[in-house]
């Protein structure tokens, strides 16, 4: 026999899974500062990568202007500001990701424990329809009255 209440829960269930599974479930592997620190190095990594991928390009565009002059003074106080920008920037480009990717983590496990309720509720749907089956098998066995 089909429980509409039921059926409803695990419909309600599958689309939560089916709209932000792809956003929760991944999430849940990691505690949070591992997550979050998990992505403070790859932004730290991806961000060192560019700036110097940047700072190449800009030096061989450069090059021959840098060599031409004997000015070795203002290429050192260039490459001051320079790592100053690059420091400056990679503070700024931390705490952004870190406030990016925490906000991620709470929202994930405000999901989990949206997800996990929704199970409970309906795992007790299915204790209470058990208990009732076995109830209702115990009584026709155990019934002195009907003799059965």
């Amino acid at each position: 026999m089909l429980n509409e209440d039921k059926i409803k829960l695990m419909t309600g269930i599958s689309m939560f899974e089916k709209k932000e599974g792809k956003k929760i479930f991944p999430i849940n592997r990691y505690f949070k500062e591992d997550y979050i620190g998990n992505h403070l190095v790859r932004g730290f990594l991806g961000y060192t990568f560019c700036w110097l991928l940047g700072v190449i390009i800009l030096l061989l565009y450069k090059l021959e202007v840098l060599f031409g002059t004997e000015m070795f003074d203002q290429i050192f106080v260039v490459g001051i500001q320079f790592l100053s920008c690059y420091v400056i920037g990679l503070i700024l480009y931390l705490i952004l990701t870190f406030y990016v990717f925490q906000k991620k983590y709470s929202y994930a496990s405000r999901g989990m424990k949206i997800y996990v309720a929704k199970l409970r509720r309906l795992e007790k749907r299915y204790e209470f329809q058990n208990k009732t089956k076995e109830l209702a098998k115990g009584g026709r066995h155990h019934d002195r009255t009907s003799g059965i």
